[in-house]
């Protein structure tokens, strides 16, 4: 790739490069002056997608804020004035509402691309940690902003989970001196929804320092790449901009229309009906649920038996991402080269899906009518061992024994060679 470094040609625009170089900053960046592998393909999209939806929520968000109410007497009717009576209100309270599970589903795809192309593979670790930092963030401020329209499943949503962190009593009353912190109170409250607005609208700003972070440690290794080999040769890369800047819109283009009729067609689909009757604190609704993007850690949660060991078993399943790279311990990153890591990687993303629905039902409902009936604990019981199985047991073991497959010298003879096939 040639070199490419960023000379204004505008006496104007040179005299401020020389005394604040942002465009020297864009360009080496995201422009022509940033070298990309040449192979990416559509999964390398998400990240420009992710980056789309968390400008899109703090943009809704603002104009959200401007028409609600952080009280919990007036917090459901503050929401049910901005869709009813406010100019275009019910457009961005579901572009925000839709926009948390597109955000989730961008970033878990994005997330899930990583472990199976080994982007969390020396020397791309911090790169790695920030990103899951990024996403304990998201859970926060998504957990956070689902209590804020005050309705029967905000409230009880917000008692329930909030009640965990009761189970910390290592010292005496360290549990309740946890709760009544979060609460602001002995129970859940207006000095909850107060605090929880407050965190709700600060974290997307947090979460956009982080994401600087995330793209500086991309930009010091560089972008990995499906065959999970370093781009060395000028054959092996080509300029971000415009090839990528191309193929992000035509992405992001193709995603707008999916969001798009979520938005406008199916607003409530992913929406609780319960969440539409406002918060009744001596009517308990039947089952009590997160959002979709949390059930499979609830069902981690519910498939425990005891309170303490379920939630300590809840945060090791998020938490266990951070060491990946120590527990896989092959040299060659990507799945594409190893048949056994790539069929136990898809085992556990459907072992995931089944983790979410399994979130979705009552522990001991039978779902297998064979002998005594096999109920949905148990088979949370043997889907949270597999999620375990597959760090712990399964990836040390097969990284060191599988016998992967030749790895191309560079990315440049990888390209040639297909088009030879071809």
């Amino acid at each position: 790739m040639a070199s490419h470094k960023y000379e204004p040609k505008n006496k104007a625009v040179k005299w401020f490069e020389d005394r604040l170089p942002i465009l020297g900053l864009l360009h080496a960046s995201v422009g022509p002056g940033y070298g990309t592998p040449r192979n990416l393909n559509y999964w390398w999209n998400f990240g420009s997608l992710a980056g789309f939806m968390l400008v899109m929520q703090i943009i809704t968000g603002i104009v959200l804020v401007m028409h609600y109410t952080p009280d919990t007497s007036l917090a459901f009717l503050s929401i049910e004035h901005l869709m009813r009576d406010v100019n275009y209100g019910w457009l961005f309270r579901y572009a925000h509402s839709i926009g948390a599970s597109m955000f989730f589903v961008v970033v878990y795809i994005h997330i899930l691309r990583g472990v199976y192309f080994g982007s969390y593979k020396s020397p791309r670790e911090v790169m790695w940690w920030l990103g899951l930092v990024i996403y304990l963030l998201m859970m926060a401020t998504g957990f956070m902003g689902y209590v804020l329209p005050w309705g029967q499943m905000s409230y009880w949503g917000a008692t329930v989970i909030t009640n965990l962190f009761g189970a910390f009593n290592f010292f005496q009353g360290m549990g309740n001196g946890i709760l009544h912190l979060l609460w602001g109170g002995f129970s859940v409250g207006n000095p909850t929804l107060q605090r929880f607005f407050s965190l709700h609208y600060l974290l997307p700003f947090i979460i956009v320092g982080v994401v600087i972070l995330h793209i500086w440690a991309l930009h010091i290794p560089r972008s990995n790449n499906p065959l999970g080999i370093d781009a060395k040769g000028p054959g092996d890369k080509i300029p971000f901009h415009p090839y990528y800047t191309a193929k992000d819109a035509f992405g992001l283009s193709f995603f707008i229309v999916i969001f798009a009729i979520f938005v406008f067609y199916l607003p409530n689909i992913l929406g609780n009906p319960e969440n539409y009757v406002p918060a009744n604190i001596i009517l308990t609704p039947p089952d009590v649920e997160p959002e979709w993007y949390f059930l499979p850690f609830y069902a981690i949660l519910k498939s425990m038996p005891s309170k303490l060991f379920g939630v300590l078993t809840m945060f090791a399943s998020i938490l266990i991402f951070f060491v990946l790279p120590w527990l896989d311990v092959s040299k060659v990153r990507s799945a594409k080269f190893r048949p056994a890591t790539a069929f136990f990687f898809w085992l556990f993303v459907i072992n995931g899906l089944f983790l979410g629905f399994l979130g979705t039902v009552l522990p001991t409902k039978i779902l297998i009518h064979v002998g005594g009936g096999v109920t949905a604990l148990t088979l949370g019981r043997i889907a949270t061992f597999y999620y375990f199985a597959y760090f712990l047991i399964i990836l040390p073991w097969v990284s060191r024994k599988e016998k992967t497959r030749p790895v191309p010298a560079s990315i440049a003879q990888s390209v040639l060679d297909a088009r030879k096939e071809a």
